[in-house]
């Protein structure tokens, strides 16, 4: 039932409403409209204002609920669905305003495109954190910057990236507000409302990345937002997201696992020097805290102290959360750490046999140190990992720690299978290929770490009974359509370790993409794949030709579609789980974790998927 007002009448408390989501994923491109005229764009604004008041500021809103709320906003006001995405940030900064308040200045940062800069004649360079800005006078840049900073905030003129998450994660802020494009917007608000971070932004009112403008009294007035303590506080995963990624902290890291040889520690110096004035003995334990705190998104921690905290009550996504996790046993934390060290030991070991030649950004350990050092660095790190867990046998009591070695050591198994298979596929002559094999692999290979994070987090909590089965499928559709998302982001680049695209082809690795093609295609084009498979050559022109065979094969967009039938899947088993704490906690990692760009995301369709690629449940 509507109220008198322009806004539709808030929804009943989200957290209290299990009904299961069903999405259909699609181009946006139409629903991000910028409404034509400042007063249509204030009154979409005034009823966002008034509706927000109204809404259950307690608990994180999805994106799914946000988009379902302002698209009941404007069918009340009779207004077109293209204003979708424009109205959905103006929702989202209403409900954060209150307590964005709360944070001091000195605690936002203010982001803002350097598209607002002139493009003729700037005389701002750019350095690793975005646009220099001179001051010159000749772009708002310089007035929005110089009335932030008057003000304490800390600014970044740079487009909305993962440097943003980096920046609050690291606890140098508490708050974002900002100005982008509503593409922009899209990518960097979504992580930010997921894991209830505050934010605001005010849109551009074009996408041209040139010369464009903004309503600039709005901005004025983001920056301006007085301190005021909110009625309400929402929850938030920015505690969890901080604890998980401070363990790697070099002191942090020090206390909970104490060096065994000493302090030495890498000589400083550029990513190749060399182990100059260590000892021998110590070189190995050297190397690997430094790989340890080299970065890294840190999301198996997270997902172990999120579960742990899920199905404890969820005190850490309080407000207070901060606080009570001060109070987390060091045992849990070194359980969740032992996590991240099996991965990074999976990481060294996977670089050695994929021949990659970066990660995070710097050359790979064997390309420092040499194939045998690197070796022999991730077989140190496993070693760690056990240790972690079997030295808090006392804390964690026997049986305990006990389970949740045999389960580390299981999913440590299955995952060296998988890569055992991939590795056997990849020095065959015969390069045929099944999608459901390349779907049998990835079970293996990408899901145990998710497995063997949500179940040490449900262990640590007390007895993983009921959970077992429907978290183990969790895991493995997760886990899958992670990895099939990974193939398609091999053909997009990665600058973070792969940096040119086609990793994948010229490193001889099964993916679905490969089986998909290969079944599509007719005769001629898939021995022409075949062939370009058994060629030894690394060329732009052979990553084209496949890139080419591929389209004809509409192994994209089939990708795609699989993602989507394991994605539903997961939800679908989210849907039944209780608490509502580790619903919204799934939820969170299926939207995190399967994050997509939205323009290359066509809508679910089941009927091109081979109705046997089921049979991977069973895998």
């Amino acid at each position: 039932m509507k109220t008198a007002s322009t806004a539709p009448q808030a929804p009943t408390t989200p957290a209290s409403d299990p009904t299961p989501r069903r999405r259909k994923r699609r181009s946006t491109s139409h629903l991000k409209v910028v409404p034509e005229t400042k007063p249509l764009r204030e009154k979409i604004r005034a009823a966002c204002r008034e509706l927000a008041i109204r809404l259950d500021r307690s608990e994180m809103l999805s994106k799914d609920e946000m988009e379902s709320i302002s698209r009941r906003l404007l069918d009340d006001l009779g207004l077109a669905e293209g204003y979708l995405g424009w109205t959905m940030v103006a929702l989202t900064s209403a409900f954060w305003e209150s307590q964005i308040a709360a944070v001091p200045p000195s605690r936002r940062l203010l982001l803002l495109p350097h598209c607002l800069k002139h493009a003729e004649g700037c005389p701002a360079d750019y350095d690793e954190f975005g646009l220099d800005c001179k001051q010159c006078g000749a772009c708002s840049i310089a007035d929005f910057r110089t009335m932030a900073e008057d003000m304490g905030y800390k600014v970044l003129v740079a487009e909305g990236s993962p440097i943003v998450l980096k920046i609050i994660v690291s606890g140098y802020v508490d708050a974002i507000v900002g100005v982008a494009c509503l593409n922009v917007l899209e990518k960097a608000i979504d992580k930010l409302i997921l894991a209830g971070i505050p934010c605001m932004a005010v849109p551009l009112l074009s996408s041209d990345c040139r010369n464009t403008s903004v309503d600039e009294d709005w901005v004025s007035e983001m920056i301006q937002v007085r301190e005021s303590e909110p009625a309400v506080k929402t929850r938030t995963y920015l505690h969890l997201m901080r604890t998980s990624s401070g363990m790697f902290d070099a002191d942090e890291l020090e206390r909970l696992m104490p060096r065994l040889r000493g302090s030495q520690r890498l000589a400083d110096g550029p990513a190749d020097a060399p182990l100059a004035k260590l000892d021998p003995v110590a070189s190995t334990e050297a190397i690997a805290y430094d790989f340890l705190a080299k970065g890294g998104k840190y999301a198996r921690p997270f997902i172990t102290l999120a579960t742990y905290d899920a199905l404890t009550g969820g005190q850490a996504t309080l407000p207070a959360g901060e606080a009570h996790l001060q109070n987390l046993p060091d045992a849990h934390r070194r359980a969740a750490l032992a996590i991240e060290v099996f991965h990074k030991a999976s990481l060294v070991h996977d670089d050695i046999e994929d021949e990659d030649q970066f990660r995070y950004g710097e050359a790979t350990l064997h390309r420092r140190f040499g194939l045998a050092t690197a070796l022999n660095v991730g077989d140190y790190m496993i070693g760690m990992g056990y240790r972690l867990v079997g030295r808090d046998t006392r804390a964690l009591g026997p049986e305990k720690a006990a389970d949740i070695l045999s389960r580390l050591a299981d999913a440590h198994m299955r995952l060296s299978e998988g890569q055992g298979a991939e590795l056997v596929w990849r020095d065959a002559l015969d390069k045929s290929l099944q999608p459901l094999d390349a779907l049998k692999i990835y079970a293996l290979k990408t899901a145990p770490a998710f497995e063997a994070a949500l179940l040490t987090g449900i262990r640590l909590a007390g007895d993983v009974g009921e959970f077992e089965d429907p978290v183990r499928k969790f895991a493995q559709h997760l886990g899958i359509a992670f990895q099939i998302l990974n193939d398609l982001k091999d053909w997009e680049g990665d600058s973070d370790n792969k940096l040119a695209a086609g990793g994948d082809v010229l490193g001889g690795r099964p993916t679905v993409l490969w089986a998909l093609a290969l079944e599509a295609l007719d005769e001629a084009d898939r021995a022409e794949l075949l062939q370009l498979a058994a060629t030894t050559e690394a060329s732009a022109a052979k990553i084209e030709r496949v890139r080419t065979l591929y389209r004809r094969a509409g192994v994209f967009e089939k990708a795609h579609k699989l993602v989507d039938k394991y994605q539903n899947r997961c939800e679908a088993i989210a849907d039944e789980i209780q608490p509502e704490e580790f619903r919204r906690l799934l939820y969170y990692l299926i939207d995190t974790v399967l994050e997509r760009p939205a323009e290359t995301t066509p809508a679910l369709v089941t009927a091109i998927v081979p109705s046997d690629i089921s049979l991977v449940n069973e895998a």
